[in-house]
């Protein structure tokens, strides 16, 4: 299908196009709480993906539990220095497992040349830092994913929600109006920062950060506990606003021809509510 009304598609990074079930992230921010002496559950570490990671850092920080954990080993209340010190310690963690985590979502290479070839422009935002992405793109580079542009909230001055991320993109895209363009991604905060710029939203189930397993631990799954996790990761998703769902990128074709035929109807994504 070619496409004369979409413009681009601006994808997330971790457990959308890489890392199936953004376990990277989650790695590195157990082992950083770890070496600091606070140990994390999954869910900590999950709970606010998506976001710029030292926000990310921040708003662990912020959690009662958390809090409290640390008032008892450091008989103080977390501050912003703590929260410098502990993201200069996340850096060469998180540096350190990028590869092993790091190949493309099965299907994404695809899906993106198809919509290369019908005329689409691919963009990316992310919670990583400059530094770090360029350490992550090299092993999808290699198995021949590649955004036309790859923007980074050390780049805008500020990460997710805010739509900043998404206005640089259009800019290195060269591609308007904001509303015949689509962000998928897999956290509230990836529909959050697609919305707040004007964009129509997929959020991506099976693959991503609200399922969080891998390909492997996925498919050991019982048919019945596959869909329970899919239903629940998509209440999460549409209760942030997205338009859509799919259970990975590669399922995202139906629905992109979905908002083609939209868009030409004169709809635009804020007249549409989950």
């Amino acid at each position: 299908m070619n496409y004369t009304r979409i413009k681009a598609i601006i994808l997330d990074w971790a457990g959308t196009a890489v890392d199936y079930g953004s376990r990277a992230p989650v790695a590195a921010l157990l082992e950083t709480f770890r070496s600091a002496g606070i140990q994390l559950t999954v869910d900590e570490a999950r709970r606010d993906m998506g976001l710029l990671k030292k926000d990310h850092i921040r708003a662990i920080l912020s959690t009662p539990r958390v809090q409290a954990a640390w008032r008892a080993l450091h008989g103080s209340e977390p501050g912003e220095p703590d929260v410098e010190r502990l993201f200069s310690e996340f850096l060469p963690v998180q540096s350190s497992v990028l590869e092993e985590y790091g190949d493309v979502i099965p299907g994404v290479v695809a899906a993106v040349e198809n919509w290369r070839r019908a005329g689409l422009r691919i963009g990316s935002t992310t919670g990583y830092t400059r530094e770090l992405l360029d350490i992550a793109r090299q092993k999808p580079t290699q198995q021949g994913y590649q955004p036309d542009a790859s923007i980074t909230p050390d780049m805008v001055g500020a990460g997710r929600p805010l739509p900043y991320m998404i206005y640089r993109n259009a800019i290195e895209l060269k591609v308007w109006p904001l509303w015949a363009c689509v962000k998928i991604g897999d956290t509230p905060v990836d529909v959050e920062e697609g919305l707040n710029a004007g964009l129509w939203t997929i959020g991506i189930t099976r693959t991503g950060n609200e399922i969080g397993l891998s390909e492997a631990e996925w498919q050991a799954l019982s048919p019945g506990e596959q869909q329970a996790r899919l239903a629940q990761a998509e209440a999460v998703l549409c209760g942030a606003g997205a338009h859509f769902t799919a259970g990975s990128v590669a399922e995202c074709a139906t629905i992109l021809e979905e908002i083609e035929l939209r868009l030409a109807a004169g709809q635009r994504p804020w007249e549409v509510r989950r």
